[in-house]
């Protein structure tokens, strides 16, 4: 379709996907009702992007880099803003729920369509299920004596019942639970500040740990750079604002919009909570660590005078947590119902209920949840941290694939004489190379950073065993139907 709400003429050279029209409202058993506003569109990125990685993961990256770990924020904020101006421009194009999958299968081949979207599906999923097991954790931190189980299960029967009712009611919880972590964030910012300048108190902490232990880059620019596997997954999630199109009232303007203000948001929180903790806190002293207690975030309430600071974060962490759950099973759903309506999936996963929600391929994926659940309580050691792998090595095969679509739809839209869309990725190509090359120098440096090996171990045979069934797919489905891949 075109940006202007008329009907598209075909790409030269793409496949031909049937898309909802603007106004839909699931009026058939394979439309996805239109229901999100921009506010809520800002709220699920903000949501996807901003887990437990943040207030716990994030000493991971300070522990590789030191204050330098400032300068990984940095970079990785470039790579996410190039990737959200080659994702505005594809989902303003193409507002469809399979969103990035589609737009592979689309431009680059039917392959890519499929490895994308499986792949991302999968990871989604462990990433939900890992999300399940810090809640449980934390839970516990409260109330020790309950098991794990009882907490992952209420969780997800609840997420799964939010999900399941409606787009609009998933948007207005996802708007609340990330509002509490932004809420958090800032506070944390503009106190931590107030600590390091001395206002509204007698002493400042001054500017000194910086510089300090080592100097701004002790482990020098090796370390930045190992640092950008851990940054690179605080900034993973916005793209499921391109995944909202699909539901969005009026994706020509709120898509773009809503892009624009996830990414400004996110440097602006990422930047502002990474210079006040390691203002703050020696970074020799911030040790990973799956307590709470051990959240640099703890230790900066503490010191700011928060009474119960450690509660304080944990409530704010259970509240992460069941957003990045609540916006994975989003996501995870809408990835299972592309498949299907494409024909990589049973017909009946593609079915909507009364209310316009993939009701059977959220039921669907959260049987893929409770598998990865069984094996990260049963073996958290062994088997849950290859889909750890699994799941990281989704995300960075995702953004690559992002960006090498980018390319190629440019270049065929532009071929084709199309109107200007209403936002244009600024330096294309150089911009989307940038960033191709930037995100496989990431996949590449898992191999050599401590713990992240298992990376590129899981996930290439994970590739190789999506493309073996892609082949057993393929050769079994119709040449001609209603899915991307008709011609």
């Amino acid at each position: 379709m075109t940006v202007q709400g008329g009907a598209a003429a075909p790409v030269p050279g793409a496949t031909t996907i049937p898309a909802v029209a603007p106004g839909a409202i699931a009026d058939g058993p394979h439309e996805l009702s239109r229901q999100l506003t921009t506010g809520q569109l800002g709220m699920i990125a903000i949501g996807g992007a901003i887990g437990t990685g943040l207030f716990l993961g994030s000493s991971l990256a300070v522990h590789v880099a030191g204050p330098g770990v400032i300068v990984s924020y940095l970079m990785g904020a470039v790579i996410a803003l190039l990737l959200m101006g080659a994702l505005s421009e594809m989902a303003v194009a193409h507002p469809e729920p399979g969103s990035f999958g589609v737009y592979a299968e689309r431009y680059l081949h039917p392959w890519a369509g499929f490895a994308t979207r499986y792949t991302y599906w999968a990871a989604q999923c462990i990433a939900i299920g890992g999300e399940a097991v810090a809640i449980a954790i934390y839970c516990q931190w409260w109330l020790p004596h309950t098991p794990k189980w009882l907490w992952i299960v209420a969780f997800s029967l609840a997420l799964l019942y939010v999900n399941a009712r409606s787009v609009s009611s998933f948007g207005t919880v996802e708007y609340w639970f990330a509002m509490i972590k932004v809420v958090a964030i800032v506070l944390f910012i503009v106190l931590g500040f107030a600590l390091l300048t001395g206002i509204g108190r007698g002493h400042a902490i001054g500017w000194s740990n910086l510089t300090a232990d080592g100097g701004f880059l002790p482990a020098g620019w090796s370390g930045v750079w190992q640092a950008m596997v851990f940054v690179i997954l605080s900034f993973m999630g916005t793209e499921v604002v391109a995944v909202t199109a699909g539901e969005a009232r009026e994706p020509d303007r709120a898509v773009p919009a809503a892009m624009r203000r996830v990414v400004g948001r996110l440097i602006v929180f990422y930047i502002g909570a990474m210079i006040v903790l390691v203002a703050i806190v020696p970074w020799d002293r911030i040790q990973p660590g799956s307590d709470v207690t051990a959240s640099p975030f703890v230790t900066v309430f503490r010191l700011i005078g928060i009474p119960a600071a450690a509660h304080v974060v944990n409530f704010v962490v259970i509240t992460a947590a069941a957003s990045s759950m609540n916006c994975n099973l989003y996501l995870v759903s809408r990835m299972l119902f592309s498949l299907a309506r494409d024909g990589y999936a049973p017909a009946s996963v593609a079915r909507v209920s009364v209310r316009g929600a993939p009701v059977v391929a959220l039921l669907v994926s959260a049987a893929g949840l409770a598998v990865a659940l069984a094996l990260a309580l049963a073996s958290p050691a062994h088997a849950f941290v290859y889909l750890l792998g699994i799941s990281l090595f989704g995300g960075l095969f995702v953004w690559l694939i992002i960006f090498a679509s980018h390319l190629a739809f440019r270049r065929r839209w532009d071929a084709a004489g199309r109107r200007a869309l209403p936002v244009r990725m600024i330096g294309y190509p150089y911009t989307s190379i940038l960033g191709a090359i930037a995100i496989a120098a990431i996949l590449v440096t898992t191999w050599w950073v401590e713990g992240m090996r298992v990376t590129l171990l899981a996930g290439i045979p994970w590739l190789a065993a999506v493309t073996v069934a892609y082949a057993l797919v393929a050769a079994r489905r119709p040449a001609t139907g209603t899915g991307a891949g008709a011609r």
